[in-house]
């Protein structure tokens, strides 16, 4: 069986930070790429300036909304006009409750959506519910043989 891949877009540090933890705690064989908007990651997927696009393509992108220079809305519609990238599952993770950001998203073909909480001291759930929602749907698809992608 191959490694997962998995692509995180996120532009807040602690975040990632945050998301590489919980994902250690699987202990099951993956590999991570980071990008920190939506422009780096379409270069990252794409190719550009002479690098070779991203191989092999990731089975899973976690994608934040609010990001500087293209946010993840406007990445995941970019996304999903490229038929080879239409496979790939899209996980939203983001501090954005807003009605019509879910209803475009799922619109987009999203597999969940997370809402990430805000204030790090406040909310002392907020590594429980990152590490719930690596464990059972980043997990489940880790898990996953014999349906990798050609």
């Amino acid at each position: 069986m191959k490694n997962k891949v998995i692509l995180l877009i996120e532009d807040d540090r602690l975040d990632v930070i945050s998301v590489e933890r919980s994902l250690r705690k699987l202990d099951l064989p993956y590999e991570l790429h980071t990008a920190f908007n939506g422009i780096e990651a379409l270069d990252m997927l794409r190719g550009k300036e002479g690098r070779p696009p991203m191989a092999p393509l990731p089975d899973i992108i976690l994608l934040d909304i609010n990001m500087p220079r293209m946010n993840g809305i406007e990445f995941l519609k970019i996304l999903r006009t490229y038929p080879l990238f239409k496979p790939i599952k899209v996980f939203i993770m983001t501090t954005s409750g807003d009605q019509p950001d879910r209803i475009e998203t799922e619109r987009l073909g999203i597999a969940g959506y997370l809402i990430k909480p805000l204030n790090y001291t406040a909310n002392t759930k907020r590594i429980d519910s990152m590490d719930g929602f690596v464990q059972f749907h980043i997990g489940k698809i880790l898990r996953e043989e014999g349906n990798e992608r050609p």
